[in-house]
């Protein structure tokens, strides 16, 4: 499970009748919708799809009502995200009435039509050929060649200051809990050199942050034996640390996300420490006692993780270190609960996520023995919570006073919204600065003071 997020609602169309997609169709032109679920994986596969479609000539609604037809890229990985995902599409079909389902949980088109069987048509996570057939069947493409361009960035539904860069899909690991594998396939890594062209023009058309994503960014190139991919005038490898390096010589914040923490990972610190690459590693440990990893199946179940830390803060003592972690797993004892709480007492991690586990189908560990009470999932929840606010809270308190290199993200009539190297967007804290802020805009870096902070907030001024 790689940190799921829900998209914010301001690319949400179901959220947010105003998009911020600009609707600049001529008149008679085809109009798609989207509703993008999920994680930023499927956000990506949203970006992929209303390129392809624009390339196509078709305009993209930033509403129900106005749109020929409307996509949902749904999310299946957990029952709540399901849940959500049939919401979503039901409430399209009400609004509008013609609607293509696709995503993770298209996967399970039974399921989906034994709720919505009106739906036009159902595919599967990155099955662009098939979403743009079943687009072609509902709204005809009738393009312009003299108007209709494809603008040379594409189509993109984050700000214009950062975007997520792809870099693999799939995933060769066999957690118990996660279906992943069986909905998105082995993993299956881009060559180097096209990561980089893609990496490459996003920064020539602007973007300040590049957010790397994949569901195991550590394995990056695994599958392709680390091969040899031509670049300029150089070689490089298909390897994390080589693509890492390679990203660092963009001008703009690299972040990585989903990365397991193997032993090579110690090779991507230096990069840190060097500025090549954001200090900011998204590790998803999901536990610490070795029995839980063990009835997991995770493929990093070491021990020795607080000792990697360690060397890490001793490579690069400004690193920042997120995690996401599951609570209630099957089995799990009071004892092997208190491990994990005073294993995060030691560890000290910046930026913390947890969930309570829940059934998933299709996940193995659904027949595993001794599942855990809803009101003790629960309890361990909260106080796995209140122990990772404490962390946060002084970690940041500690920061009152230093001068932080902040991207903003956003500026309104009360203040510009910011985020520090240590923050991903969606995912993390703000920085925010609500003096002197008027001549800022989004995708500006400053140099900020930190005067205030509350659990996983700060605020600041400008650096006079």
């Amino acid at each position: 499970m790689a940190g799921m997020t829900q998209n914010p609602p301001n690319l949400r169309p179901d959220l947010a009748p105003k998009a911020r997609i600009e609707n600049t169709a001529r008149a008679g032109q085809p109009k798609i919708g989207m509703v993008s679920l999920g994680c930023p994986k499927a956000l990506v596969d949203s970006e992929r799809i209303l390129t392809r479609l624009r390339a196509e000539g078709y305009a993209i609604s930033p509403d129900y009502t106005d749109a020929n037809a409307v996509i949902v890229n749904t999310c299946g990985f957990l029952d709540s995200a399901k849940a959500e995902s049939l919401e979503a599409i039901g409430e399209a079909l009400r609004e509008n009435g013609k609607v293509i389902v696709t995503g993770c949980l298209g996967a399970e088109e039974e399921y989906i039509r034994g709720t919505h069987p009106s739906v036009m048509a159902v595919t599967g996570p990155h099955q662009y050929e098939q979403v743009l057939d079943a687009v072609h069947a509902a709204v005809p493409p009738d393009p312009d060649p003299f108007i209709d361009l494809l603008p040379a960035t594409g189509v993109s539904l984050t700000p214009r200051h950062y975007s997520y860069l792809k870099i693999s899909e799939g995933c060769n690991h066999k957690c118990k809990f996660c279906i992943i594998p069986d909905m998105r396939g082995r993993l299956a890594s881009r060559p180097a050199h096209a990561i980089l062209r893609e990496a490459e023009k996003l920064v020539d058309a602007g973007v300040k942050e590049l957010l790397v994503i994949s569901q195991d960014t550590s394995a990056y190139g695994l599958d392709r034996k680390h091969d040899l991919n031509p670049w300029k005038d150089r070689e490089v490898r298909s390897h994390i640390t080589d693509l890492a390096r390679e990203l660092g010589q963009f001008d703009a914040w690299i972040r990585l996300h989903y990365v397991y923490p193997y032993p090579h990972v110690r090779d991507l610190i230096p990069l840190m420490a060097d500025g090549l690459i954001l200090p900011y590693l998204d590790i998803p440990f999901q536990h610490s006692h070795p029995d839980v990893l063990k009835r997991m199946a995770r493929p990093a179940a070491s021990a020795k993780t607080l000792d990697e830390i360690a060397r890490w803060r001793d490579v690069c003592p400004d690193i920042t270190l997120r995690s996401t972690f599951i609570v209630g797993y099957p089995g799990e004892t009071e004892t092997e609960f208190r491990h994990l709480l005073d294993w995060l007492d030691e560890a000290q991690l910046d930026r913390v996520g947890c969930f309570q586990y829940e059934n998933v189908a299709g996940a193995r560990s659904n027949d595993a023995p001794d599942h855990v009470p809803s009101e003790v999932k629960q309890e361990r929840w909260e106080r796995f919570m209140e122990k990772s606010q404490e962390i946060s809270e002084a970690k940041l308190a500690a920061k009152v006073g230093q001068t932080l290199a902040v991207i903003v993200d956003e500026v309104d009539a009360e203040g510009a919204t910011c985020r520090t190297k240590a923050d991903a967007p969606e995912t993390d804290g703000n920085l925010f600065i609500d003096e002197n802020f008027e001549n800022l805009s989004a995708g500006d870096i400053v140099n900020v003071v930190v005067d205030e902070a509350s659990e996983y907030d700060l605020w600041g001024k400008l650096e006079s």
